[in-house]
């Protein structure tokens, strides 16, 4: 079965070369191209809403520092035309739709909403291109709206903190992409990150002194308002309340004292749903909180209660589950889950929360976010209730993009829905989780592979095609770096960190073709991880999706296709080489470097297979699998061989 992108070729709506991310609902070429040079300039419409005039500067700023010119605001080329006044608070009804239409001699963009026009504007921005004649743009006629109304990016910033800097340049690249929903997770065992004016000992004994200030809140709200994104803020409660309860020990289950919890997993801290200054104290805190947050969403978590310290409970939670017939915890939590619906409801709020907290107890305004998989998101939207996607989309999983750019929110048991319960399903959210990250390399977990989920939630259903995802993802990559994030530049400071000086090229070579472990990899090798542990080893500078594993299997499986093909050839053995001779610079480094001892063991597991791979092609003949070959398949301490499989195909084919 063809994929749409197929289709659309074939029918002439689609060039295989547009550099769009995500590819837009529609587009068709025209003749010709608009060329951009100083006289280029934007024009807005009549409107002179903030957000309206902003986005354009923005805009305007970052196509004078891609094209090298500084554009005045008195230039032409792109007319803004939007239909209807803004408004002050994003909601998930808003209308992103727009249409951008290219000639020789200029361009229009419409969109009923600013939301719409910053979503054209980024469009617009991809389709500028360097030509033997100069800046162009094609000419091009684009009808764009999103799949998903909920297209969202989840930053967890408790386990570790993450400066505001970072917070930034994340809304940066969600914007460059259409992601449109900020999930910031702001409260776990592991810390509190906001400032309550109301309950300081929650920031000044639970945070380490690392949290946002009420302002530092407002700025980042701000700054994502304008980028069109909402922010949902997700205070973890009842399980995941260490830092809550260390300043508070009276809400928890159990008597104090309570402390941070420093390592990773399920804590047994729990507030104690049986205490009315539980809900007393809670009243009060989400008061604070609906009014430092205008989004109509907020997230309480409800998530891996372990139920150990209510078992502990010998006060008054036996007592209340008798006297409230209860069968079991479940029916504790959900009357937990009730209680705190109801304030959030007393506030203005809607409740969001892990599939946990699925109970037909609660009213069908709330969203339910599935970690666990299709079914929980399918079992929610047949009992009514609106849901998102996360399962598939975890980054610290450390799949690669080409993995998840194929899970969709409608696929699995939610593809078997009725057509009204597959309404209920608003989208995607994007999950990462900080155990293993630190603000250094956040940004080489998140991006690029954030930007290949952000085409499954916006654009065509029957958009599949991988290598093209790839291709437009590379391009992506490099206007990322131009926006200033540090996926890249912050790699190289960490090679520079494990090599002990600027000369990388040993260091570099080995870890372009590694993919760290994730989660559970990492806390079965090593279970020894704390909040304090530093991230610098090789895992922690070894990127999730090797485009250099990725494009040596392309030139193996071409070659391995057409054995005439003595380009790809060569350049196999030119790869092969490297790897096989790097071997020795490494074992040199690691000889005294601590911090790249665990490169070792994988440097020369990586120069064996090479070299039996180079081998195999002297002879001419295959190879069974060799138990270096073997080895190098399974994670070898932390980190994995991203061309095992290629080196493996080679050895094991007569070539």
């Amino acid at each position: 079965m063809r994929t749409l992108i197929a289709l659309l070729l074939a029918s002439g709506c689609v060039d295989a070369q547009w550099r769009v991310m995500p590819m837009p609902a529609s587009i068709r070429a025209g003749e010709g191209r608009m060329q951009i040079g100083p006289g280029f300039g934007i024009q807005p419409s009549r409107g002179s809403w903030s957000r309206h005039s902003s986005a354009i500067g923005r805009m305007q700023d970052r196509i004078g520092r891609l094209i090298g010119l500084s554009l005045g605001a008195d230039g032409t080329g792109l007319s803004v035309q939007v239909k209807m006044a803004d408004s002050m608070v994003q909601s998930l009804e808003d209308d992103e739709s727009y249409r951008l239409e290219v000639t020789r001699v200029g361009a229009v963009l419409t969109s009923p909403t600013v939301l719409g026009e910053i979503q054209g504007l980024e469009t617009f921005f991809q389709l500028i291109e360097k030509t033997a004649d100069g800046w162009s743009v094609p000419a091009v006629t684009i009808e764009d709206r999103p799949r998903f109304a909920w297209r969202g990016l989840m930053l967890d910033v408790s386990r570790h903190f993450m400066p505001l800097d970072v917070v930034k340049r994340t809304l940066d690249g969600m914007a460059a992409v259409k992601l449109n929903v900020f999930h910031w997770h702001l409260s776990d065992d592991q810390g509190f990150r906001v400032e309550s004016m109301k309950f300081p000992k929650l920031q000044e004994l639970g945070s380490d002194g690392n949290f946002y200030t009420q302002d530092d809140i407002r700025a980042v709200i701000e700054y994502a308002r304008f980028r069109g994104i909402r922010v949902v803020p997700e205070f973890d409660m009842p399980g995941h309340t260490a830092s809550w309860l260390v300043g508070y020990p009276e809400l928890g289950s159990v008597p104090g004292p309570y402390r941070i919890v420093r390592t990773w997993g399920i804590s047994d801290p729990t507030m104690d749903p049986a205490k009315p200054e539980v809900y007393a104290f809670l009243d009060t805190f989400i008061g604070e909180m609906a009014s430092l947050f205008p989004d109509t969403y907020f997230h309480i978590g409800g998530d891996e209660v372990n139920g150990r310290h209510w078992n502990g409970n010998t006060t008054d939670i036996p007592a209340f589950m008798k006297e409230r017939r209860f069968a079991g915890q479940q029916d504790l939590h959900a009357y937990f889950n009730q209680q705190v619906q109801k304030i959030l409801t007393k506030y203005g709020k809607h409740m969001e929360g892990w599939d946990e907290i699925l109970n037909p107890a609660l009213p069908k305004d709330i969203v339910i976010q599935s970690w666990r998989g299709a079914k929980s998101l399918a079992d929610a939207a047949r009992q009514g209730y609106a849901g998102i996607l996360s399962s598939g989309y975890y980054l610290d999983h450390t799949e690669t993009s080409a993995k998840m750019y194929l899970v969709d929110p409608m696929g699995g048991l939610v593809d078997s829905l009725g057509a009204a319960d597959k309404q209920r399903i608003l989208g995607g959210e994007i999950c990462m989780w900080t155990e293993y990250t630190s603000a250094e390399n956040v940004e080489s977990r998140m991006w690029p592979r954030s930007a290949a989920i952000a085409e499954r939630l916006w654009s065509p259903a029957g958009l599949r095609d991988v290598p093209d995802m790839y291709r437009r993802l590379t391009m992506v990559d490099s206007e990322l770096d131009q926006l200033g994030l540090r996926h890249n530049l912050n790699y190289r400071t960490m090679l520079e960190r494990l090599a002990g000086s600027a000369d990388i090229e040993a260091v570099q070579t080995l870890t372009d073709v590694l993919a760290p472990g994730a989660l559970r990899l990492r806390h079965h090798v090593n279970p020894n991880y704390t909040q304090s542990t530093p991230l610098n080893r090789l895992a922690d500078v070894a990127r999730p999706d090797s485009s250099v594993a990725r494009h040596f299997s392309e030139v193996v499986d071409r070659y391995l296709s057409n054995k005439t093909d003595t380009a790809a050839r060569d350049e196999i053995r030119r790869w092969l080489n490297l790897w096989s001779g790097n071997d020795a610079k490494v074992q040199a480094l690691a000889s005294w470097r601590a911090v790249l001892r665990d490169a070792a063991p994988v440097s020369a597991t990586l120069a064996k297979i090479s070299a039996q791979a180079l081998a195999s092609m002297a002879s001419g003949t295959p190879h069974k699998a060799s138990a270096d070959l073997q080895a190098a398949r399974k994670p070898i301490g932390e980190v994995t061989i991203a061309v095992t499989a290629p080196i493996g195909r080679l050895i094991e084919a007569a070539w």
